[in-house]
């Protein structure tokens, strides 16, 4: 079994006293690539060690959350300009875009930060990965100008719908990210993946949320990718291992990292 958790957040508090057994579980589910998207300046430090600990396993974005845009933003961004220009080995711009789920007070701040990140993407030749809640048209419309350009990207925790889906799938460098979601009951995610071609699916848990079943309302980690993996290979009519071959390769070609 081959696969890639394309976006984890392992340096979280959460896995403070366990990760290396996490990592353990990860090896042996047969996850061979985790990718580990920034929140904030808050959060640098912590990704960046782990990534140091397990280098060639755990691989680094730099970026500034929608979430963490306020009227200070400046001063984040101002941040993430500065980690860009120093030798690293960022693998991608993200988690960026807009999030409109518990506030609208910085709607005009965030799309400024979302659409300077999308600039550095392409300044850097780094894909961005979205953050996207109860925000698809504003995301679209800064994506849209970018459509002919080398713009790549994945589309993280896509629950959207098939006409946003398809809207994205114009976008040739893009790709969508499906976590445990897509277990979940009452999800229209299995409907909704029947419109996308599996070579334009990644997997991803979003550790330590969105944990799928049969494990839902415990911590997320990088192993249950495999859960996901299980329901989308039977979505597709194909067997698992076929999945995760496919998945992980889009992964890792988005990531600029596949040989």
């Amino acid at each position: 079994m081959r696969l890639v958790d394309s976006h984890s957040h392992l340096f979280l508090e959460e896995f403070s006293e366990d990760l290396p057994q996490v990592i353990k579980r990860a090896r042996v589910a047969g996850v061979t690539h985790i990718f580990m998207p920034n929140i904030d300046s808050s959060t640098i430090e912590s990704m960046l060690r782990v990534c140091s600990e397990y280098k060639g396993y755990c691989f680094p974005m730099i970026g500034l959350h929608p979430t963490s845009v306020n009227a200070d933003y400046r001063k984040e961004l101002d941040f993430v300009a500065e980690y860009l220009t120093m030798p690293n080995e960022y693998v991608a711009i993200g988690e960026i875009g807009i999030d409109l789920y518990w506030d609208r007070t910085f709607l005009e701040e965030q799309l400024i930060v979302f659409e300077q990140q999308v600039e550095w993407a392409l300044k850097y030749d780094l894909p961005i990965v979205i953050h996207c809640r109860e925000a698809f048209d504003y995301i679209y419309r800064v994506l849209e100008p970018y459509k002919t350009t080398p713009l790549r990207g994945i589309f993280h925790s896509f629950t959207g719908t098939i006409e946003e889906a398809v809207r994205i799938l114009d976008f040739p460098g893009f790709y969508v990210g499906i976590n445990g979601v897509v277990t979940f009951k009452k999800s229209t995610l299995p409907e909704v993946l029947q419109s996308i071609p599996l070579e334009r699916v990644v997997l991803e848990t979003d550790s330590p949320y969105l944990t799928p079943v049969p494990n839902r309302g415990k911590r997320n980690e990088s192993a249950n990718v495999k859960d996901t993996l299980i329901k989308v290979a039977e979505i597709y009519h194909k067997v698992p291992e076929e999945v995760g071959w496919i998945t992980s390769n889009n992964a890792l070609k988005v990531f600029a990292m596949l040989k």
